[in-house]
């Protein structure tokens, strides 16, 4: 299992819900796994719906759905890329937002970064979530304990 420390210099403000920097030590065959921008659409390409937070729990499911097919989970996430179209719903959804990333992705908080944009590919989408993570070897990740 990849040991990721925290990079928090120390005499700056702990960041909330994220991290400034992980420093990842992993043993010989880990994996390093790139999972492209997950939007808040289903598996068969259908938004459920066109609220900003339902937008992201989807989306956060999606990027576990694709990590899950490596044999990683969140814990996993090393970095995390939020795209979003109205920066200001994102503020004052905030403490909607979080309660669901603990939901999907735990207690588990990477270097991330938001971004907003004028649009996103997909029309509907209000979201995109890139990540990146680093997994154990594939024959740890398959293994079950005894």
């Amino acid at each position: 299992m990849p040991t990721l420390t925290l990079l928090q210099p120390p005499d700056w403000t702990p960041p909330k819900g994220y991290a400034n920097g992980i420093a990842v030590s992993a043993e010989p065959g880990a994996r390093w796994l790139f999972v492209g921008g997950q939007i808040g659409w289903n598996a068969r390409q259908i938004f459920d719906s066109d609220d900003f937070i339902d937008q992201c729990r989807q989306a956060l499911r999606n990027v576990c759905a694709v990590l899950a097919c490596a044999g990683a989970g969140p814990e996993h996430i090393v970095r995390m890329t939020w795209y979003l179209t109205d920066r200001e719903e994102y503020v004052r959804r905030l403490p909607e937002l979080g309660a669901v990333y603990r939901q999907v992705i735990g207690r588990h908080y990477p270097a991330m970064s938001a971004v907003e944009v004028s649009a996103l590919v997909e029309p509907r989408a209000r979201v995109e979530i890139e990540v990146t993570a680093i997994a154990p070897p594939a024959s740890a990740a398959a293994s079950t304990p005894d």
